[in-house]
């Protein structure tokens, strides 16, 4: 994420210079707030970030509508791998699986605004693909019966 922006200063700079911090974040991509010990912050325009939003939007109707009606663009499965390499190790249906799960995910983390939902389900289908990777792993949690291990606490 870091690479994105090409401004980044420690938190307190913020609290310092203020104003020209907030100019850097005005005429630029945004500036990345280090902080010590939390997650890291982005300071951005207004402007900018509504654009960013507007773009991913656009983008994501777009893709969901060439897979909906153009047979051509389901050809999105030849090059899926370029994106996500480790696509390579799931069967072919749970690949097409994947790509309809993706489609779907982006169109609702679109109308919902929000991305964590597609961070989310590629992280699960990548530990997937891990898990038909490994040979070893995959044995271990696919054979033998699994009974049911009973309640689980929540925290």
């Amino acid at each position: 994420m870091s690479t994105q922006f090409a401004d980044q200063v420690p938190f307190s700079e913020l609290m310092r210079k203020q104003s020209e911090v907030a100019d850097k974040a005005a005429h630029g991509k945004g500036v990345l707030l280090r902080r010590r010990n939390e997650e890291d912050l982005v300071l951005m325009s207004a402007a900018h970030a509504e654009s960013t939003a507007n773009g991913f939007s656009v983008a994501s109707r777009m893709f969901v509508s060439l897979m909906k009606h153009d047979a051509g663009a389901r050809e999105l499965l030849m090059v899926l791998p370029d994106v996500f390499p480790w696509v390579r190790y799931l069967p072919e249906e749970d690949v097409r699986e994947f790509l309809v799960d993706l489609v779907q995910t982006i169109n609702a983390c679109d109308d919902l605004e929000n991305l964590a939902p597609l961070e989310v389900a590629v992280a699960a289908w990548r530990s997937t693909a891990e898990v038909y990777a490994d040979p070893k792993l995959r044995a271990a949690l696919t054979e033998g019966e699994l009974d049911d291990l009973g309640q689980v606490e929540v925290c």
